[in-house]
């Protein structure tokens, strides 16, 4: 299993000028990492809608590559989406999943078959361009600039270490980012959309 901020830092210097996009627990450290927070999007607590929301908009931004870091916690609560997105074949999404086996934000509950479903397989099945998987990081960090030149939709899943929270939720230390309203803001004036 990889860090997920290792998987972030060897993303990073092949990102261009995508628009990123995280969910899960392990998705709030992109911010840690990203250089350019203009075109990152936050879709807040939503679990188990980010990957539609993503796919959204990859289809209304044909022509701005959109990435999505996903957890596999929110994936199982919508997997159909999968279908949608093959179905609809955009060329600029590449989605990331985040696989570390539980639900890490609310105790570390394993997650349904954590251990036996084939992510990538799946996406493949439905109907991805095409799809990865990883476990190793040095594998990832060597591959992940020929991915990122593919046509989408391209799936890529990763075992990363859980970071779970098992403080209530009222009592934990909240990382500042910015509202769902502010990043969308952000990214209109940085494709410069008007009205």
């Amino acid at each position: 299993m990889i860090d997920a901020m290792d998987v972030f830092r060897a993303f990073e210097p092949h990102r261009g000028k995508a628009i990123v996009t995280s969910s899960g627990t392990s998705g709030r450290r992109w911010q840690e990492v990203s250089k350019a927070p203009s075109r990152d999007v936050s879709f807040g607590s939503t679990m188990g809608q980010t990957t539609s929301a993503a796919f959204g908009l990859a289809l209304g931004l044909p022509d701005e590559k959109v990435v999505l870091f996903d957890s596999e916690g929110a994936l199982l609560m919508n997997l159909g989406v999968l279908a949608s997105i093959a179905g609809k074949k955009p060329k600029n999404f590449v989605h990331f999943l985040l696989d570390n086996e539980v639900y890490a934000t609310t105790g570390g509950q394993p997650v349904p078959n954590s251990t036996g479903i084939d992510y990538a397989g799946v996406a493949k099945a439905v109907g991805y361009a095409s799809a990865h998987h990883f476990d190793d990081l040095e594998e990832f960090a060597t591959s992940v600039e020929s991915i990122m030149k593919e046509e989408g939709p391209v799936f890529i899943s990763i075992k990363i270490l859980p970071e779970i929270q098992n403080m209530p939720v009222g009592l934990r230390t909240r990382t500042p980012t910015r509202s769902r309203p502010e990043t969308i803001a952000d990214l209109r004036e940085e494709l410069g959309i008007t009205g």
